[in-house]
This record gives C-alpha cells, sequence and structure tokens, in this order.
C-alpha cells in the first residue's frame, strides 16, 4: 500500500517538476455559517427530443438519443444513472412545446417530429405515445431517477408576428396526459412549463402577463389533480433565459405560491462552434460573468417571490449542441465543476446538465454510451458535496477556483479545488478560520503563547484537535496522457474505464496527512474530504 502511495506521489508530482512557477498560499474555510442550502439532489442531467437529424455546424452529433427513441436497455445507460442513486433527470428540451400526448381527446394525428422548413426549430410537431411514455416509466423506476417533465407551453396558441405567440394556453392535452400519469402511478417529482420562452425567446416567445395567466391555471390544474396526494409535484417555470423585466412580471402576475420554482437556462460559453471555446474555459475573468445572472436572479427572487428557489433548468457550457471536441473531453470539466461551485454559493437549488446524453456535451458518449469526462465530475461533486455551502477564501491567484461544502452523508468538510494555469502548481495550507480567530484571541491574552497558536492555526479539527496522525481523502483529476481534449479522465493516476461488465468503476481516493499541505498540479481539479473539519454549520 505505501508503495502505491508513493508511486502516486511520484506521478502526482511529475507535472509540478515541469511547471514553470510554483505558488505558497491558504485557504481558508468558515464552517461557522451556511453561506446557501441546495436540494439534495443538485446534480441533474437532460433527456431532450432531439430527433437523430437535428444537426449543426455540418455535425449531426444527436444519434439516436431522444425521448422517443433512446434505448432504454442499454446496459450502460441504466448502471450509469443507479451509480448516482437518484439522479433527477429533466425531460425537456427546444421541441418540448411542440410534443402533443396521444392520450384522451387529442384529434392530431400522433406522428414523430420530421423536418419541416417553416417549421418551429425546423421540424414538425412530434407526438409522444402512451407506450413509450410507459417504457420510460418503467426505467425511471428501475433507475430510481427523480422526474421532472417539461410540458408543452405553445398549444393552442397562434404566432402574432415573428417570434411572439400570443392565446390562452389550451391545457386540454396536458390534463389528459397529467392524468393518465397519475392514474398509472408514475412519480414526478416536478413539472415544468414551457422552453425558453421568455424575454424575446429562442424560437417563440410569450409575454409575462399571459404566462403568468397560464401558470395559475397550470397550478389550479395540479392542486385538483392532486388533492390529497402525499407527494404533490412542484410547479417549475418558465426554463428559459433570464430577462429580469420579464421574471419579475411574471412573478408579480402569477402571484403568491404558484411558482415553485424559477428555473433558467445558461449558455455562457457561446456557441459550440467557436474556435475561442477552450480560452474561454480557461478564463476565470470569462467564468465569472456567470456570477452577474447568478446575482441577479437570487435578488429578484428575494424582492418578487421569496416563496420560489431558482433552478438551473438546462446548462451545456456551449450552445447549439456543445462543442466538438471540447464539451465531451476533459477540459470541459473545469468550465462545468466552476458553475457547479459558483451556482451553489447564490442559492441554486438544482442544476440541469444538457444532457445525460445527446449532442457533443452529454455525460454519456450519444453512440456508445460509454460515460465523458464530466460524466465522473458530476458524479464526484454528487457523492461528496453536501448541500450546505459554505464561505471559502484564497488570494493566491484568480487562476485558483476553490468551493467549500458540509461533506455528504458524513461528518466533516468537503473542498473542490480547481487549478486554471498551464504553469502554477500550487501549494496550499488549508486553514479552519475559527481556529485562525481563536489563534488571535489567545495572542491578544497570552503573547507567550506564540507555539500553541500556530499549532492551532493549521489544524483542522478545531478546539479537538490531537497530536494523533489524522488523515483526509484526496481526489485528484486529470486528463489521460496530459491531453486537455482526452475523452478519458484520470483518478489519482487511474484512467476512469468501465469494467468488464459495463459498471462505473470505483472512485477511490489517496489518503493525506491532513496536516500536509495540498498540492494542486497545473490544469487539474481536486477534491479534498476532511473527516474531522469543525464546521458548525455542518452539525
Amino acid at each position: 500500500m505505501e508503495l502505491c502511495f508513493g508511486w502516486f506521489l511520484l506521478v502526482a508530482s511529475i507535472p509540478a517538476i515541469f511547471a514553470q512557477d510554483i505558488s505558497h498560499g491558504s485557504i481558508v474555510v468558515d464552517g461557522t455559517m451556511t453561506v446557501a442550502q441546495t436540494d439534495d439532489n443538485f446534480v441533474c442531467a437532460t433527456i431532450d427530443w432531439w430527433p437523430h437529424d437535428k444537426c449543426n455546424y455540418d455535425q449531426c452529433p444527436w444519434h439516436y438519443t431522444s425521448v422517443m427513441n433512446l434505448n432504454l436497455s442499454h446496459p450502460f445507460l441504466a448502471k450509469a444513472i443507479q451509480a448516482f442513486n437518484r439522479l433527477r433527470i429533466r425531460v425537456g428540451g427546444s421541441l418540448q412545446d411542440q410534443v402533443l400526448y396521444d392520450v384522451g381527446n387529442l384529434k392530431s394525428p400522433c406522428h414523430p417530429f420530421q423536418k419541416m422548413k417553416d417549421g418551429l426549430f425546423g421540424f414538425s410537431k412530434g407526438c409522444l405515445h402512451m407506450e413509450r411514455w410507459d417504457e420510460l416509466n418503467r426505467f425511471f423506476k428501475e433507475t430510481s431517477a427523480m422526474v421532472t417533465f417539461g410540458l408543452n407551453a405553445l398549444h393552442g396558441r397562434h404566432k402574432i408576428k415573428r417570434s411572439l405567440w400570443g392565446g390562452d394556453w389550451d391545457s386540454s392535452n396536458a390534463q389528459d396526459f397529467m392524468k393518465y400519469t397519475i392514474s398509472k402511478g408514475y412519480q414526478i417529482d416536478s413539472w415544468e412549463f414551457g422552453n425558453e420562452l421568455s424575454g424575446n425567446g429562442i424560437g417563440a416567445h410569450v409575454h409575462a402577463d399571459q404566462y403568468g395567466k397560464d401558470l395559475v391555471n397550470l397550478r389550479k390544474i395540479i392542486n385538483e389533480l392532486y388533492k390529497g396526494s402525499q407527494s404533490k409535484p412542484s410547479l417549475i417555470a418558465p426554463g428559459g433565459f433570464y430577462d429580469e423585466e420579464w421574471f419579475v412580471k411574471l412573478l408579480q402576475t402569477s402571484g403568491f405560491g404558484v411558482i415553485d420554482v424559477m428555473s433558467h437556462h445558461m449558455y455562457n460559453l457561446g456557441a459550440g462552434v467557436d474556435p475561442k471555446l477552450v480560452s474561454k474555459i480557461l478564463n476565470p475573468d470569462h467564468l465569472n460573468k456567470a456570477a452577474y445572472t447568478f446575482g441577479n436572479l437570487t435578488h429578484i427572487i428575494r424582492r418578487h417571490g421569496p416563496w420560489t428557489s431558482a433552478w438551473v433548468g438546462e446548462s451545456g457550457g456551449a450552445y447549439n449542441s456543445g462543442g466538438a471536441h471540447v464539451s465531451n473531453t476533459f477540459i470541459n470539466s473545469f468550465w462545468y465543476l466552476d458553475q457547479l461551485g459558483m451556482a451553489s454559493k447564490y442559492h441554486t437549488k438544482v442544476y440541469c446538465r444538457q444532457t445525460l446524453i445527446g449532442g457533443n456535451y452529454g455525460l454519456l458518449n450519444a453512440t456508445t454510451f460509454v460515460p465523458n469526462p464530466d460524466y465522473y465530475s458530476g458524479l464526484l461533486w454528487h457523492r461528496l458535496m453536501g448541500k450546505v455551502v459554505l464561505n471559502v477564501e484564497s488570494h493566491a491567484s484568480p487562476f485558483l477556483r476553490s468551493y467549500a461544502h458540509c461533506s455528504k452523508g458524513r461528518a466533516g468538510v468537503t473542498l473542490l479545488v480547481i487549478n486554471l494555469s498551464n504553469q502554477t502548481n500550487f501549494i496550499m495550507n488549508a486553514q479552519n478560520s475559527i481556529n485562525l480567530k481563536l489563534a488571535a484571541i489567545e495572542q491578544n491574552i497570552s503573547r507567550d503563547s506564540f507555539t500553541h497558536n500556530l499549532k492551532k492555526t493549521f489544524s483542522w479539527v478545531g478546539t479537538k484537535a490531537s497530536d494523533d496522525a489524522l488523515l483526509r481523502e484526496e481526489y485528484h483529476l486529470t486528463p489521460k496522457d496530459g491531453y486537455l481534449r482526452s475523452q478519458t479522465m484520470v483518478l489519482n493516476g487511474i484512467p476512469l474505464e468501465l469494467t468488464r461488465t459495463g459498471d462505473i468503476p470505483s472512485l477511490n481516493p489517496v489518503r493525506v496527512n491532513v496536516k500536509s499541505p495540498i498540492t494542486i498540479s497545473p490544469l487539474s481539479i481536486a477534491f479534498i474530504v476532511f473527516p474531522n473539519f469543525e464546521a458548525p454549520a455542518c452539525r
């Protein structure tokens, strides 16, 4: 065991040897106060409606991953979901507002999506057969998935001009669909109303006052259909891009207690074809721009809709199916994990990744179903980062990003550290703010106890410190062979690959003396778990 660990340290130190710079500093975690709190099932992934002939930039990366035709019997798919032990899945996407449900009094023929020149997003309306809905729900039950389903919010409306749609929403088809779902005993965690119809919309938009009026109607339907139920689904809206004036008006029009969740979409890296995609991912100034949206949404919720919470209902980094040879490689995890950390700090309860499978940004490969690097990033977050968000400070460099949460399912704190620099090897001392304050107080009382104070300052167990050797867990993530666009992630020197039976590999940490400095190699990511961290906020 000691020999294996020594070999890991040697391998891990190679990037540092060739790094141009070594930077020493401190990371201070404040475990005394909760900054924000996420949902227990914060990590979420979408299954979209896009058919195989959805193409961008002369590429058609969706294959057969649609809600309509995804191979639910593929063993890799079920095992990938089950590894999360309750993954939240959002069924939705651009075409959801053209989906009809083959149930009840539907008078239209039930045809699949077809290419249509004048259709919204270039496609005709599509139809979900109840046999397929039955198959999906059997699959969701087998994999213990939590389901958010996006309803068609354009049904019954008509185009007024350009992308503006008007008229009341026709709820009849959705209501019949919900009745069928309830009659079958299918568990839906939340119903979402519409996709990207807020503000100026993407392809189509609806005025906020009309949208709010329709949400009041939908809330009445949900309350009636689920009367007496012990698990009434949440109502989520609008599932679109943030527009302050539109979002405020929606809350004001719909009124108190109608909407449970304000969901918004984020694609802050720009178009998937952008040649600067990689440089944006590694640019801390660009990553920081997302904070503006998170902060503004937090503000308007507090002021105009404190009964609601915020979700990122869809985010794939780069839009239009993601960036080929970028979104499905190791380098994308810098953006993905950084945004999970940032969203958490701004009171985001759930973060849905576009997609679970499909496009270039899928967590799983669209044809082989083998996990891409971001799958493992999301899985490690889900297993290690608890719902209580803590404040963390480091002045080492803007290229060193750090986030801290109470550990999930156990005592202690987990730290996520992201090194965006291609040349700096950061060697950091992790510190507990409680002990820094205690040391400062004791220093004022007695300046003769300097050695005792110094020992407390660098202790992770606060007032319960002992001389016993304490260990922390480290999960260092790097790309295979140092190639940032590798589709294979390496954990502590071991490539993450499915087992012979298609199971997700074990994600094992290395254990290090808790008092030793943390070394973060250039262009790498690490989760650090401190099991004995004294944090009152985590009790």
